[in-house]
């Protein structure tokens, strides 16, 4: 491997571009969250739930679709060129959310933006797994994670100034009114630097082999890494290919390899979702309040925990090419059932205050480091060249799917189980994620994209 020389500071450039799909994926989500309390005053569906959970997961609905179409489009027209359409989606959404007068173009303006986020969860990863080097895939897919991470906090700290005034009438007035606005409206930000530098990247290597520019593919090679190194993954790149040119579609045979890959991906998609860990994301005010937060002191705890978040996301990227995924996902799984048997039985002795908050920094600081980035880095580098696209797209849909599930059940497991009882099912839960990671999942650390795919198919 001495022989292989790369040009890091051109790797982490198209990287950080490319991962700035993350950072709006990650405000367009939460951002909401904080623009809530105003925005249904504003609306007057405050004395509505079925209005108020619609408006809280329309955003989902089109992550779902987004993901849904993501595979097909970058099949098609590659990895780039999406990205950019993603970035135009959240430039519209951003705008179009902050101008609604009526709440009927704000959820549709929330759809848009979901699909933005649905195409940009897909396509980011998978775009710099297809750029990166095998020896640093790990950590540079990771990278996607921490910026998803970064505009979670991001969100969190502008709804958090704009709103820690809300106490005062003339404050409140004006946040709803105008305030939940600027939340939506500081995203316009990122989104147009998103799009402005997507023209500065390349189509990915493996994309430009698939569609027969070669030539275009070793010169992105080479900027990349040396000669030697452009030669060899050119080899690889070929020769994983190689069945697709001499043939139109997939073989019955060929198939039925290849469903246990999916069957993986789409497991761990739906488990990072169905750990539980994002409803202290969507439902913060019931988790804190129920704790006996305050309104303000609750506001203040949500950008703690995105503290918390984007430190042991730090973690991860330093462990996750030296640990492995699979010891990660391991002790991430094992992890938080323990911290949930732990925040299921403060609820149940009715434990106020900081007890709660250190057990939900806890948790989040073991998902920050093992299910919420390794998950993606998985899933971006286990599935076969030709049908890398379309592979990512189920998972990503599965993913999103698991999300739309998660957000509408914890209100109804909440009311009928309560906080106790809900925490105790998320630990099942993360105990049977735990099974199966340790049949299922093989360890990738180091392998080419194309290695795992001969390992995988031939196990």
């Amino acid at each position: 491997m001495n022989q292989f020389k790369y040009n890091n500071r051109y790797l982490l450039s198209i990287v950080f571009i490319s991962a700035l799909g993350g950072f709006l994926f990650g405000y367009d989500w939460v951002v909401i969250g904080g623009a809530k309390p105003f925005y249904e005053v504003y609306f007057n569906i405050v004395d509505f739930p079925s209005l108020q959970g619609w408006g809280m997961s329309s955003a989902l609905v089109g992550c779902v679709f987004g993901a849904m179409v993501s595979g097909v489009i970058s099949d098609r027209l590659g990895r780039k060129k999406p990205l950019q359409i993603a970035a135009v989606l959240f430039l519209l959404s951003a705008l179009g959310t902050g101008w609604a007068h009526n709440f009927n173009f704000f959820i549709i303006y929330r759809i848009i933006g979901g699909v933005g986020i649905g195409i940009a969860s897909t396509l980011s990863p998978l775009y710099i797994a297809e750029v990166s080097p095998a020896k640093y895939r790990g950590r540079f897919v990771a990278i996607n994670q921490l910026t998803i991470v970064i505009g979670i906090l991001a969100a969190q700290i502008v709804n958090w100034i704009i709103a820690k005034n809300e106490i005062s009438d003339q404050a409140m007035l004006w946040n709803q009114q105008t305030g939940w606005r600027i939340m939506f409206w500081a995203e316009l930000v990122p989104a147009m630097l998103f799009f402005g530098f997507l023209f500065m990247v390349p189509e990915t290597p493996r994309f430009l082999v698939k569609s027969n520019f070669t030539e275009k593919a070793l010169k992105v090679l080479k900027k990349i890494g040396n000669e030697a190194y452009a030669a060899k993954e050119l080899a690889l790149i070929k020769g994983t290919l190689q069945t697709d040119h001499k043939s139109v579609g997939i073989k019955k045979k060929e198939l039925k390899k290849l469903y246990p890959i999916l069957i993986v991906g789409i497991v761990l998609s739906v488990f990072q979702q169905w750990c539980g860990i994002n409803i202290i994301f969507n439902y913060a005010d019931e988790i804190f309040t129920t704790a006996g937060y305050s309104v303000g002191d609750m506001l203040f705890n949500i950008v703690i925990t995105g503290s918390i978040n984007l430190i042991f996301t730090f973690v991860a990227m330093g462990t996750v090419d030296s640990w492995g995924r699979r010891k990660l996902m391991l002790f991430g799984a094992l992890g938080l059932a323990v911290v949930y048997v732990a925040l299921g039985a403060a609820y149940y002795f009715n434990f106020q205050g900081w007890p709660i908050l250190l057990l939900v920094l806890i948790a989040i600081a073991i998902y920050a480091m093992t299910l919420a980035p390794v998950t993606w880095v998985v899933i971006s580098e286990i599935f076969p060249n030709r049908i890398r696209g379309v592979a990512m797209s189920v998972a990503t849909f599965s993913l999103w799917t698991a999300s739309f599930v998660l957000t509408y059940t914890f209100p109804l497991l909440n009311a009928f189980l309560g906080a106790s009882g809900t925490f105790w099912c998320y630990s099942g839960i993360c105990i049977l994620g735990f099974i199966f990671i340790y049949k299922k999942l093989p360890d990738t650390k180091g392998k080419s994209l194309e290695e795992i795919e001969e390992e995988l198919i031939n196990n």
